[in-house]
């Protein structure tokens, strides 16, 4: 006997017993479920409203999982930011409440003595006055900033035209500048090429090579939409900033604990400028990577409520469908008897009961999914329709899957109790029954 042959043969057997090529089998139990319609209709909406209500908390889910991924895209989540801040204690002559500042000659001492650095940029903020980037008869207020060409790996912007600040324009202190769409957009007319273009940033001409788009909606030091990127020597130079750096942007190496450059950069910079170790306000840091792990916890957290919560309501609709098919039960004793009497075997009884619960709970419940995915998907193109924090809430084919395979357990174990009482019932007892 061939293989195929075996298995088809299996499989046939196992579809007979359950009844799914008997016909009768199917219109008893559809006879049965609209015999009592009201009974039925309100036990099913137990299990309906269950599914509903676990399709739309997941979908919520994920929409609220997929808004808060996408106001970070593009920033690199193994990072953190170094600043400068008055000293909280007198160490080594200096008093207490000294500011001191960040130099050029810092950035090659951390490379040197923290490998674990996989990306590093010193960067400039510049204050905007009022109309302080001109051209021509246009003008408008926005920020400056000197950045280095790793910055973009660690705060990354898409080019909408040119490029982005090079290594050549660092070492040669170019004049060049990467300008925001809104700078764009109040400097230039509509459609016109910026390539090439001269600008004034504070009485200083500027040659745009590049128009950007940021990507996350995290801002450092101001809304990149608005701000002019100048190199960050060339900004030092022009503006007389001499060897000041006001912030040290890094990332570390793939399995380095973001932690661990944030204190050893720490470290490093207390040694250097004459800070206590102890000093805890003295150098001041954000690690990215603390705050992208709160918020992936809170994700999972939410994520298991909600799973609780709908498995719960899905829980009381299957005691509900259990309730209903006692009662069906009881009603058909009668005829439970006079079929056992007749040769019904134990697998058919139990088998009459555990099918009606089933096509009861996946009626119900399929029609609870596709209603949630209708919904979902009716949210998810109002939301699309502007910047927010939900976004595209919608359920996974494995999710799907997973919530049928849930009500088959869920129809399951609520007909699993009836059939044993109908198993309990004696053919001569339930045949007496009035």
């Amino acid at each position: 006997m061939k293989k195929s042959d075996k298995y088809s043969k299996i499989k046939n057997s196992i579809f007979r017993s359950w009844g799914f090529f008997d016909l009768d089998r199917w219109q008893e139990i559809w006879i049965t479920i609209t015999h009592n319609k009201s009974r039925s209709v309100m036990t099913a909406f137990g299990i309906f409203w269950g599914m509903f209500m676990l399709v739309a908390m997941v979908g919520a889910g994920v929409a609220l999982e997929r808004g808060m991924n996408s106001q970070i895209e593009g920033f690199a989540t193994n990072s953190c930011f170094i600043w400068t801040d008055q000293t909280s204690e007198p160490y080594k002559g200096f008093k207490k409440g000294r500011r001191w500042d960040m130099v050029n000659e810092d950035i090659p001492l951390l490379i040197n003595n923290i490998p674990e650095i996989q990306h590093i940029a010193p960067v400039l903020f510049g204050g905007g006055g009022t109309n302080n980037v001109t051209r021509n008869d246009k003008a408008g207020s926005f920020r400056m900033k000197g950045n280095y060409p790793s910055y973009n790996r660690i705060d990354e912007s898409i080019m909408i035209a040119g490029r982005y600040i090079n290594d050549i324009d660092i070492a040669e202190k170019r004049k060049v500048c990467v300008i925001g769409e809104r700078v764009y957009e109040v400097l230039f007319p509509k459609n016109e090429d910026a390539l090439g273009k001269n600008i004034q940033v504070n009485g200083i001409y500027f040659q745009v090579i590049g128009v950007s788009r940021h990507i996350s909606n995290v801002n450092i030091g101001g809304d990149p939409k608005e701000t002019v990127v100048l190199p960050f020597t060339t900004m030092q130079q022009a503006f007389n900033q001499g060897n000041i750096v006001h912030f040290i942007a890094a990332t570390a190496k793939p399995g380095i604990k973001v932690k661990v450059i944030e204190d050893r950069i720490k470290e490093v910079l207390k040694t250097r400028h004459s800070i206590s170790p102890t000093d805890k306000t003295g150098v001041g840091g954000m690690n990215i990577e603390d705050q992208f792990t709160m918020f992936l916890y809170l994700g999972i957290g939410i994520s298991s409520l909600i799973w609780i919560v709908g498995l719960g309501t899905l829980l009381a609709g299957g005691i509900g469908v259990s309730n209903i098919m006692l009662i069906t039960v009881r009603e058909r004793t009668r005829e439970i008897g006079i079929r056992r009497a007749l040769g019904a075997t134990p697998r058919n009884i139990i088998m009459q009961i555990l099918s009606e619960s089933i096509v009861l709970t996946l009626i119900a419940g399929v029609a609870g999914i596709m209603l949630g995915v209708g919904l979902l998907q009716l949210v998810g193109i109002a939301l699309s329709q502007g910047d927010q924090f939900f976004k595209d809430p919608q359920i996974s084919f494995t999710v799907a899957i997973v919530s049928l395979f849930i009500l088959l357990i869920v129809g399951t174990l609520a007909g699993f109790l009836p059939a044993n009482r109908a198993m309990s019932i004696k053919p001569i007892e339930a045949i007496r029954e009035e």
